[in-house]
């Protein structure tokens, strides 16, 4: 009997009301989130022109750059629109099948973001540690392979996430105290046993959170690891400070996600409006910083586009251009200086004029 009177009272209108303990003082919230909305949109904008736009920077580690500013950019459109909206009208209702489309695309795309991380570090550590195999590894083909193997992942475990979550009856309450709909957050409303999707949401945060934080740790790991061995001067504060602030932004990251998750694990650990910012942090204050190491890395590499790297007179674009000829030579040149641990005596002297080899069009593409 009360199986059934659950049932017919279940709940299919929700009220979002996040941040309720600030009562009269809760509309004032819009100004600051719609503040920091702006820079982010504007932000990842400009990284995703100016990636786009530098032939330069078409490689693999910034267009992983751009797929994330990608990524952020669409994140806040899923919530920050109808919580910006709570926030000034206190327009807080939301259907059931609203909530679970809108939980779906928050995890994958936060899932998402935790992969593409993972791509990242992975980059980062065949660059520095295997330079020479790098177009080997790093390729389209294997970006395509990779990409298509977490995306199968992300979706079939979010898609259980959220199939588990439709069929459940919600008639303890239609309050959820959170701007969006997270998981847990919904699931706790419901009546009776929700085990079940307390585990696959352990499974879920397992088989990609934590997956992906052990596999950028090891990278990290093997990165420093092999920077402190082999990389002296200059190389080694260039690659550390590059590796070191990717890797604090990525912690950070990873801190506010776990947090947010296990609040709801351990009872009485966290106070709602506490626990709600938190949940917001990852998935929109970080937004903004979470690019401040690749913004500095892709400002500096398209002011220097066009320099010349070094007293030979060759720039940059000469071997962008010409790369295909001159890989396997290249890679001959910078073996050999591996397996000798010194350069060339010609190399050494610093005093090689390349013009005078090149043909006409050659030098006038590369030196005009």
């Amino acid at each position: 009997m009360h199986q059934n009177q659950s049932r017919i009272t279940s709940h299919t209108e929700f009220l979002l009301h996040g941040f309720q303990g600030l009562g009269e003082h809760r509309q004032y919230l819009f100004i600051p989130f719609f503040l920091i909305g702006v820079l982010s949109f504007v932000g990842n904008a400009a990284l995703i022109f100016t990636i786009t736009a530098a032939k330069s920077l078409h490689s693999p580690m910034y267009v992983l750059i751009c797929i994330n500013a990608c990524v952020d950019l669409t994140l806040p459109i899923i919530f920050v629109p109808n919580m910006l909206l709570s926030f000034l009208f206190n327009w807080n209702g939301i259907t059931l099948l609203g909530c679970l489309v809108q939980m779906f695309f928050v995890h994958f795309i936060s899932a998402f973001q935790s992969t593409l991380l993972l791509g990242m570090a992975l980059d980062r550590y065949v660059a520095i540690c295997i330079p020479l195999r790098y177009n080997d590894y790093i390729n389209i083909y294997s970006f395509l392979k990779f990409s298509a193997l977490v995306i199968l992942r992300n979706t079939c475990i979010i898609s259980l996430i959220v199939s588990l979550a439709s069929p459940l009856s919600y008639c303890a309450s239609n309050v959820i105290d959170h701007c969006f709909c997270e998981h847990m957050a919904l699931v706790s409303l419901a009546c009776g046993n929700t085990s079940k999707n307390n585990i696959i949401g352990l499974f879920g945060v397992f088989c990609i959170t934590v997956t992906d934080i052990v596999v950028i740790v090891i990278s990290y790991i093997k990165i420093f690891s092999d920077v402190f061995k082999t990389h002296s001067g200059n190389s080694r504060q260039k690659a550390s400070h590059t590796c070191g602030t990717q890797l604090i932004v990525t912690g950070v990251s990873y801190t506010f996600a776990m947090t947010a998750f296990l609040a709801y694990r351990i009872k009485n650990s966290l106070n709602p409006g506490i626990h709600t910012l938190i949940s917001i942090m990852y998935l929109f204050l970080l937004l903004l910083f979470t690019h401040w190491p690749e913004i500095n890395i892709v400002v500096k590499k398209s002011l220097n586009s066009g320099r010349t790297p070094s007293p030979d007179g060759i720039p940059v674009e000469f071997y962008m251009i010409f790369w295909e000829v001159l890989k396997e030579d290249l890679a001959q040149v910078l073996g050999s200086v591996d397996r000798e641990g010194r350069l060339a005596l010609s190399m050494e002297k610093r005093s090689t004029s390349p013009r005078h080899g090149l043909s006409a069009g050659a030098r006038r593409l590369c030196f005009p």
